[in-house]
């Protein structure tokens, strides 16, 4: 293969660069993709996919021990923690698996090995074979990104884990701690909590999922405590003395430094770019903090040189990724793309109770100057979250008092992070209140909560 051509490259099969891949081959470009670990990239294999099977695994075993509720008796409960995580390596082999034959059909050529550009259209490829030099007009840059290492913070894989220890434990923690309240930090705190094991999450902010709507985060916080878990906002790990079976934390909380003695501590405080030893520099490709700096087409400003997904900057999501990748394949193609809106696109969160939202917070809203109005609806009033035996949560809603258009949707409550499309689609569609108030809504369903949220911000809520 040495010398071969390509019409595009593509750099990391994660949701960003084999969904780039697949694009580009279905638009008749003769494709490779190059990846040095796991097809699939972290989402598949040690992110978004397995944590969710873990994540299910403990809700199943949450109902279980709620049976009685239901007039259902289910005795001597319990969990083998092997088989929770053999499930969800499953399903994360499955998927990659998946990834791979799909690649397969559609004739992409899928290279095992580490790239690093070499010069215009150029990308020298290290496999187990050797060095390789591969050529292509286009180059799109997918390489993700990693957890943030904080000094004297970092993992161990023994009583400080990454979230790559935390999916595949050495032992279940029973007192832990839990470092950044985002979405990765919540949903194994939730996960580990449900289990059993005694929790606790420091964040730096002045709220627990501080990107979320601050009354979403307030109702959140709000049912980790009534689980029991401890929330410290505010405050921060300033160091941690390591033992054999044990790890004392210093948590400064106003200015004050207590001692916390933990069995597992779980870093979740951030990503950085894998920008290293991509030869990005020699390229003349601009890099700010770990992330590569592209304008609304994902170019980076070197021609035929483009990067998307985590690498690119946030929001960091698989989603985002996979449209960046059609949106630029696409483009290579000749066709005409449409850039992606930040603003359009859905954050989730799967702990318990599940966080869901998209478009401005209501804070957000009015720091940009929009005279606002905004519906709510718990779900006590819905029949549907009644007979589920999931009455805590609530849907918000931020309208634009002067044109109706939707600007932003928050949610916290069962199923949320499945209903919030409901509300991508309408910011899709360019919606106004009027729109969705005329929609017919099925019943009974946890989606008439979307419907009264939004006549409750014209003051027209029926059943609340």
């Amino acid at each position: 293969m040495a010398g071969k051509s390509f019409d595009v490259i593509v750099i990391g099969a994660g949701p960003g660069g084999y969904v780039a891949a697949i694009r580009a081959a279905q638009l008749g470009l003769s494709t490779a993709v190059i990846e040095r670990e796991h097809v699939g990239g972290i989402c598949l294999n040690w992110g978004c996919i397995p944590t969710k099977a873990l994540l299910r695994s403990a809700e199943v075993f949450h109902l279980m021990e709620r049976a009685k509720e239901f007039g259902l008796s289910a005795e001597k409960i319990g969990y083998d923690i092997g088989a929770v995580i053999k499930r969800s390596r499953g399903v994360a082999k499955q998927l990659s698996g998946g990834v791979s034959h799909l690649l397969k059909k559609n004739k992409v050529t899928t290279i095992m090995g580490t790239a690093k550009l070499a010069g215009k259209g150029k990308v020298s490829v290290a496999t187990d074979k050797g060095t390789e030099e591969l050529t292509a007009k286009n180059i799109i840059l997918a390489t993700g990104a990693r957890a943030r290492d904080l000094p004297g913070l970092e993992a161990d894989g023994k009583r400080v884990w990454m979230y790559k220890h935390a999916l595949q434990p050495p032992h279940m923690p029973k007192k832990l701690l839990v470092i950044g309240s985002g979405a990765i930090g919540i949903e194994f705190a939730s996960f580990y909590h449900t289990l059993g094991a005694e929790t606790t999450v420091v964040e730096v902010m002045d709220r627990i999922l501080p990107v979320e709507d601050a009354e979403i985060s307030a109702f959140a916080k709000k049912q980790f405590q009534k689980q029991g878990m401890t929330i410290l906002e505010k405050s921060g790990v300033k160091k941690l003395d390591r033992g054999a079976d044990k790890v004392v934390a210093h948590i400064e909380t106003g200015g004050k430094v207590e001692k916390h003695e933990f069995d597992t501590v779980i870093s979740a405080v951030g990503i950085v770019g894998n920008v290293e030893d991509l030869g990005l520099e020699e390229a003349g490709v601009k890099v700010d903090r770990t992330h590569v700096v592209v304008d609304e087409y994902c170019r980076t400003g070197v021609d035929g040189l483009y990067a998307i997904g985590d690498i690119a900057g946030a929001p960091w999501l698989a989603h985002k990724a996979s449209h960046e990748g059609v949106m630029v394949a696409e483009l290579i193609a000749g066709q005409h793309a449409h850039p992606i809106k930040p603003g359009s696109i859905a954050g989730c969160t799967y702990c318990h109770p599940q966080v869901a939202s998209v478009g401005m917070t209501e804070a957000r809203a009015k720091e940009a100057g929009y005279d606002i109005k905004v519906g709510r609806f718990p779900y006590i009033g819905n029949g549907k979250a009644i007979a589920l035996g999931e009455p805590e949560g609530m849907i918000k809603t931020v309208f634009d008092a002067k044109t109706g258009e939707l600007l932003g949707a928050h949610m916290v409550g069962a199923e949320v992070t499945e209903l919030i499309q409901g509300y991508v689609v309408g910011r899709q569609l360019e919606t106004t209140e009027e729109d969705l108030m005329a929609t017919v809504f099925p019943h009974p369903t946890l989606s008439e909560m979307m419907h009264e949220s939004v006549l409750d911000a014209y003051g027209r809520a029926i059943h609340f």
